[in-house]
């Protein structure tokens, strides 16, 4: 995924050259390989102090893409319609418990027609019109939901926001004061607009002060994080490992077979 070393590419942009056609064969074109984008460059830091180890490189095409904000709106829509329940439910006039004897006579009383006392029109019978349990959940394509994640990391990424930590983050003792005093000290929590952790497996200490300081972070692990959290807190900070299993996952899109000629 990552790479430590990158040589930009200065190959010309593809150029089409035109075979003239002969009696036996038509016009073919061929095109030479496209111009390849130079890898990006990445700092690695070690927490909690935030000192820069080590750079890594990684492929424009995952972590350089252009902003699409409408790739990011089906993300976050699709995100959120999955994470509804539709477990709200009514009874209606058929599921009340009760007689089905019609109340009144149906002429003669001056009053308006009834039926029995499951009627919506009457206090504890049945809803009209009320919600049933369903599904809220809507479809995107695998390659667009993919695409709408490695752009949401590039956002980052070029606006300064997305901070790569060495594996395995945690901190000395599990006691909040401490944890915001380092965030504060880093300007990484809340007075910067909080942040985001990521890691595959955080330690106890850090697990457990996170839960006391929810206005400067959130810990979530690799495996739980979406869209939508990488858009909303103010910087992303993330292991390198999860990174890359994040962007390894998210590349069904990049994935292209070329197609057997038999």
């Amino acid at each position: 995924m990552a790479t430590q070393t990158a040589l930009p590419h200065n190959d010309p942009p593809p150029i089409d050259i035109a075979i003239p056609p002969t009696p036996s064969s038509p016009t073919t074109v061929q095109r030479r390989p496209a111009l390849l984008q130079p890898d990006v460059l990445t700092t690695v830091y070690s927490f909690p102090s935030m000192e820069p180890q080590y750079f890594a490189y990684y492929p424009a095409n995952k972590l350089h893409l252009p902003l699409r904000r409408d790739i990011l709106h089906r993300a976050v829509i699709y995100e959120g319609d999955a994470a509804r329940q539709g477990t709200a439910s009514t009874k209606w006039r058929d599921d009340v418990h009760g007689s089905g004897r019609k109340i009144r006579p149906q002429k003669g009383t001056g009053r308006a027609r009834l039926g029995d006392k499951k009627s919506p029109s009457i206090r504890g019978g049945g809803v009209a019109f009320g919600p049933h349990p369903r599904d809220f959940s809507t479809g995107l394509p695998r390659k667009i939901y993919d695409l709408a994640w490695r752009t949401a990391l590039s956002y980052r990424y070029r606006r300064g926001q997305l901070v790569v930590l060495e594996d395995g983050i945690e901190i000395e003792m599990d006691e909040p004061r401490w944890l915001t005093q380092i965030m504060n000290w880093n300007h990484i929590g809340q007075g910067d607009g909080g942040s985001l952790l990521v890691a595959r497996k955080p330690g106890e200490n850090l697990s457990q002060a996170i839960l006391e300081v929810q206005g400067h972070g959130r810990l979530k692990s690799e495996y739980d994080v979406d869209v939508k959290d990488l858009l909303k807190a103010g910087r992303v900070m993330i292991e390198k490992r999860s990174l890359d299993y994040l962007l390894r996952k998210h590349s069904s899109d990049l994935n292209r077979k070329v197609p057997s000629a038999v």
